[in-house]
């Protein structure tokens, strides 16, 4: 089985990381751990600034993200279960649909940020676009509340 678990190094992701952790998956399955890193715009003011700004906050979202991905994979780690890491840039909810079908995945784990109607049309929804648009099976894995 072919696992592509979505992560950005929130609490969502954490809970989502915990799901797979926690998960018996069946022999000889593989999680592929991918992050993506959207990128950065300056601001019109600070366009005189951005060339060497733009390639220093990549390299640091870079870092931070291969970071988090390996971190994930350490905690997911069990025998028999091949773990595999990825940080891709672009737009979350195309990145991840392009990566789940170009590696031919059976299942897609997102966490969700749990916001609100609003939030989501101002914000967008990673989890509600990938469900939407997604050519496998998607797992959404939402914070549970107290």
């Amino acid at each position: 089985m072919k696992v592509l678990l979505a992560i950005d190094g929130s609490a969502a992701s954490d809970d989502a990381i915990e799901e797979v952790r926690c998960r018996p998956w069946p022999a000889h399955s593989t999680v592929r751990i991918l992050s993506v890193i959207q990128p950065y715009t300056p601001p019109a003011t600070e366009i005189v600034l951005a060339a060497a700004t733009i390639d220093d906050i990549r390299a640091r979202q870079t870092e931070e993200a291969d970071r988090h991905t390996k971190a994930a994979g350490e905690r997911i780690a069990a025998p028999g279960l091949t773990v595999e890491t990825a940080v891709h840039e672009g737009d979350p909810r195309s990145v991840i649909l392009d990566a789940a079908d170009d590696w031919k995945a059976d299942l897609i784990v997102v966490g969700s940020h749990g916001r609100t109607r609003l939030k989501r049309l101002v914000l967008g929804s990673v989890a509600q676009s990938v469900v939407a648009h997604a050519h496998c099976s998607v797992e959404v894995v939402r914070r549970r509340t107290a």
